[in-house]
């Protein structure tokens, strides 16, 4: 395991969405193989099922309960989803635009994200949020007990699509 790989499992894991890019050590456009290089250190991970070319690769990091889903289109990764850590205690942070996606309480996150000029498209019923101009979706979409407000609303996000290109 590399120093890297065990300092994120002793101090927690800090992964950065950098859009039209990547997250972490997983760049757009990079082969199966080499994603599966890069996350040989980082937790379990196993592929998903699929016929010919892997699909998908699920990574879980066991301290946190973090997920993290790679996407493949024609052997190349297209998208990366995320999903909120199980452990509420664990030192998992997500960052976008240095913001802490899954801590920072939603509202806030979409006004602060709306300060640094990026345009969001609030929920219209389908469930989610867009920064189309990044290719991020954010959602609330977990059955998982995490925080929440006095009316029962999640008060942080629990998933985040980066996508190479959205549409």
């Amino acid at each position: 395991m590399s120093a890297e790989a065990s300092a994120h499992r002793d101090q927690g894991l800090e992964l950065e969405l950098v859009p039209h890019v990547g997250v972490g050590p997983f760049r757009f456009r990079m082969p199966v193989g080499q994603a599966r290089d890069a996350a040989a250190g980082w937790g379990v991970f196993r592929v998903a099922p699929a016929p010919g070319a892997p699909a998908q690769i699920h990574l879980t990091h066991d301290p946190s309960g973090l997920g993290v889903s790679l996407g493949f289109t024609k052997g190349a990764l297209s998208d990366v989803e995320v999903f909120r850590f199980r452990q509420e205690e664990a030192g998992a942070r997500v960052l976008l635009d240095g913001l802490d996606v899954f801590r920072t309480p939603s509202d806030d996150l979409r006004g602060r994200l709306a300060e640094r000029g990026h345009a969001v498209g609030e929920d219209d019923g389908l469930g989610f949020d867009a920064l189309p101009g990044l290719d991020v979706i954010l959602a609330h979409e977990s059955g998982h007990r995490h925080p929440v407000d006095e009316e029962g609303r999640p008060l942080h996000y629990d998933y985040v699509l980066l996508a190479e290109r959205l549409g």
